[in-house]
């Protein structure tokens, strides 16, 4: 049975250690089917329904629910399950991505979280992740701060970033009086995470700033 093997051989086990692309095409399905038998374990079912027909996997995909069923071991819940995974499999394959939003410029950037955090009482602190065609990959959520200050530190910001495999970064914060100068701690937090960034090989494109209806990029003021 499953798990009376190694750890490191069960399927799910297995999964979580090296990832799902460490698994073979048997463990994939003895996931699915959750279970064996009393006389076989999930692997030994998934291995034998594999092997009912000469597609193999692709069987499952075009297989009716009674043909799945007439597998000894295999009934109604299990069959479900399976097909509802080819079927899932093959809608994930058609359905086209969503279009990135481009954050190639300030004012897209600006236009973004400007109705956002224009009201906001205190800083809010949010990282864009950018791939390498400067694409928003997501908008994190960094710190809220203060009605006058942020702490955004560089294990949190970056975190992220590395996790998501993001290129570039945008760093954006509001200033809740609404003007959206550059204080001194902006200046000195936006070098430091710009230094994390280089030694970390991701890019710190810019630090929107956003205030009442408007907004300052610190990059196209030279500021960093």
């Amino acid at each position: 049975m499953i798990r009376e093997m190694p750890a490191s051989e069960r399927p799910r086990e297995k999964l979580f250690e090296k990832g799902v692309s460490s698994l073979s095409n048997t463990e994939l399905v003895a996931i699915l089917l959750g279970s064996g038998t009393r006389e076989q374990s999930a692997v030994e079912l998934a291995a034998r329904l594999i092997a009912s027909d000469p597609s193999g996997i692709l069987h499952i995909g075009s297989a009716s629910p009674e043909e799945l069923c007439s597998i000894d071991g295999i009934g109604p819940a299990k069959a479900s399950v399976l097909i509802a995974a080819a079927e899932l499999g093959r809608r994930m394959m058609t359905t086209p991505r969503n279009r990135r939003v481009s954050a190639s410029s300030p004012d897209e950037v600006a236009a973004l979280f400007m109705e956002e955090m224009r009201y906001l009482k205190k800083e809010h602190f949010k990282v864009l992740l950018l791939n390498v065609r400067n694409e928003i990959i997501s908008t994190e959520d960094v710190s809220i701060g203060s009605i006058s200050s942020s702490d955004a530190h560089p294990r949190e910001v970056f975190s992220g970033a590395v996790r998501r495999g993001a290129a570039n970064i945008i760093l954006v914060h509001n200033h809740p009086s609404g003007n959206p100068d550059p204080s001194e701690s902006d200046i000195r937090l936006t070098g430091r995470l710009d230094q994390a960034g280089k030694i970390m090989g991701i890019q710190v494109l810019d630090h929107i700033i956003i205030g009442d209806g408007t907004y300052v990029s610190m990059k196209s003021e030279g500021i960093f």
